[in-house]
């Protein structure tokens, strides 16, 4: 075996792990993003969520935990991850700006009582930026999972999880454990609703 590798190796998962365990840092974060999502859903809402490149895939992941099922056999839960119709995204980016490719759906999607998740690594991302903005407008409560310490925006969504790291693989990762987290405890909060009738 090359050292050099296996020592590179090593250090990925060091750093890997690290990021992970920093998690529960956000505990009460992560329940104030659970309490949101079973909420916008229990009264009849949804959740949204779009990113770029990886946080794209990272939507998509989400929605189709909470679209699909988690672990429970259950009812399917309204989430719309807007990174996958490639017809609305040409277009809007033809026809306007690839920085509006979000706020140009969330204007025509998002409602009042949503939870709007908006993934962006850098926490720059302009059009993530954008689209959460225009969700705040429409009377959605806004969330976002970041890196880079949030950037700018962390300032303009109601709840933030901000990565404390700047390598975009770990935040990546550690954006991965929070979703999953927050799946579980929706899915269970909710079958826990609809077994006593009340959802």
């Amino acid at each position: 075996m090359n050292e050099q590798d296996s020592t590179k190796i090593h250090d990925i998962v060091k750093e890997s792990i690290n990021t992970i365990s920093y998690i529960e840092k956000y505990s009460e974060k992560i329940i104030q993003i659970t309490d949101h999502i079973v909420n916008s859903i229990s009264t009849g809402k949804k959740i949204i969520i779009f990113g770029n490149g990886g946080s794209a895939a990272d939507s998509q992941h989400i929605a189709a935990e909470l679209i699909g099922r988690y672990a429970l056999e259950r009812k399917s839960y309204p989430a719309i991850a807007l990174t996958t119709d490639t017809s609305a995204l040409t277009a809007i980016a033809n026809d306007y700006d690839y920085n509006q490719v979000f706020s140009r759906q969330c204007q025509g999607l998002v409602n009042d009582g949503d939870t709007v998740i908006g993934i962006s690594t850098s926490g720059n991302s302009e059009n993530v930026k954008l689209g959460l903005e225009v969700s705040n407008e429409k009377g959605a409560f806004t969330i976002g999972l970041l890196g880079n310490n949030g950037g700018k925006i962390k300032d303009v969504v109601n709840l933030d999880i901000s990565i404390e790291s700047k390598s975009t693989p770990r935040i990546q990762e550690g954006h991965r454990v929070i979703y999953h987290i927050i799946c579980q405890m929706v899915e269970e909060r909710l079958y826990q609703k609809e077994k006593n009738n009340e959802f």
